[in-house]
């Protein structure tokens, strides 16, 4: 099949989002969840792959921007509601969407892209790679002893409304997101993503709630989180659903994990998507008793080499020349020579000798530095042309805090 491929024009948005939601298998969205897609979907950026007069294919983009290590932030194309229709697998129609959208993604001068997936498999043939970890947590609250920070008992906790703490939790959000690698600045909207609470998604838990933490009448972190109630022969068995907590400091951390394992008729607090190095983890006295699990979170390929490596920086002096694989985006194919140190970086082409030699592929997994280079030369992905230029780049590209996605798009 040739794809005829088209911008998704506004009034087609149902038709388009329907063909998307029949792909994955589900049923019609919630009135509220469906028209937060509705508003934040960029239909300028959005493709529809058509037979006839039927969408057979879906693929959008959201213009995001995203911390990287050394805390600017990027411009970055988030990739999403990708789907082809069951009647035209094996024809062609994903590749030319991810071809088409590759190509407007380098035209926009975005040096980024990255998205979520169903099936990560899938995405590797076009250069992504997982940058992040979503750790998921069920802790027992009554078996895991918590010590708290100093300070904790200085913090002011409080419900407050839902919709009504949302700029309060969003200024919170935006101090944190240069710190931590695979943070998304929110866009006007996003904002709605974190209290989106339809009951059909709720599983049995109650509404979503808000609590917040504060000190000398400043908001420095807040938590949102269900109670799902239980009873069994020996009595409460409750788990607290959370959403997020996020916090500015150890104290107001400690103070909302604290609050959490101490809500009346729970013995559980489950939570999908935490960061790999979540202080939860040192502040517990059994982690046995936590139920870490572990799952992949962003994929992240580079659609401008140069421009990419040269936005962030590097934990160590680096300068190493790298010989560049991108078949899919063969602009990007070469010899590229990155300097760079705490302070900036630059990466150029050049025809000097090559130290080490990876697909864009593995320049992505390594990028936000969570998943190191000589990790990947182990696993005979990346080879090693100059003696000890791997260890040097590996340091080099390296964070001091995992790379973390709060939620998906």
């Amino acid at each position: 099949m040739t794809a005829d491929l088209r911008v998704l024009e506004p009034g087609q948005w149902d038709t388009w989002f329907g063909t998307l939601e029949r792909a994955f298998g589900s049923t019609a969205e919630p009135a509220e969840e469906r028209e937060f897609d509705r508003s934040v979907t960029e239909t300028g950026r959005s493709l529809a792959a058509w037979d006839g007069d039927e969408i057979v294919g879906t693929a959008g983009a959201f213009s995001f921007r995203l911390a990287v290590p050394g805390g600017a932030v990027v411009p970055a194309a988030g990739v999403t509601m990708v789907s082809v229709a069951a009647t035209h697998r094996r024809r062609g129609v994903l590749t030319a969407m991810m071809r088409r959208q590759l190509d407007d993604v380098r035209g926009l001068g975005e040096p980024l892209a990255v998205l979520t997936a169903s099936e990560p498999a899938i995405y590797g043939r076009f250069g992504y790679a997982v940058v992040t970890d979503q750790m998921l947590v069920d802790i027992d609250t009554v078996r895991a002893g918590l010590t708290v920070p100093d300070g904790a008992d200085d913090v002011r906790l409080r419900f407050a409304d839902l919709e009504g703490s949302v700029p309060a939790c969003e200024a919170v959000y935006a101090r944190l997101v240069p710190g931590r690698p695979g943070m998304l600045e929110r866009r006007p909207g996003w904002e709605r993503k974190g209290v989106l609470d339809a009951e059909a998604y709720r599983d049995g838990a109650s509404n979503l709630q808000c609590v917040l933490a504060e000190r000398d009448g400043e908001v420095v972190g807040y938590v949102r989180y269900a109670v799902k109630s239980s009873w069994n022969a020996h009595g409460p068995d409750g788990t607290v659903v959370l959403r997020d907590l996020e916090s500015l400091d150890p104290a107001a951390r400690g103070a909302l994990w604290r609050y959490l394992f101490g809500i009346d008729l729970t013995c559980r607090v489950t939570a999908r998507n935490r960061p790999a190095d979540d202080a939860i983890l040192h502040m517990v006295d059994d982690v046995r008793r936590c139920g870490v699990r572990f799952r992949d979170g962003m994929l992240l390929r580079p659609v401008e080499v140069g421009a990419a490596l040269a936005a962030r920086t590097y934990t160590a002096p680096v300068d190493v020349v790298l010989e560049v694989e991108d078949p899919f985006c063969p602009w990007n194919e070469g010899r590229w020579r990155l300097c760079g140190d705490a302070k900036g970086a630059s990466c150029e082409r050049t025809t000097d000798p090559a130290d080490l030699a990876l697909s864009a592929r593995e320049l992505g997994a390594a990028y936000l530095g969570g998943t190191s280079l000589t990790a990947l030369e182990r696993a005979g992905r990346v080879r090693e042309l100059r003696r000890g230029a791997l260890k040097d780049a590996s340091v080099a590209f390296g964070s001091d805090i995992a790379p973390w996605l709060p939620h998906g798009f």
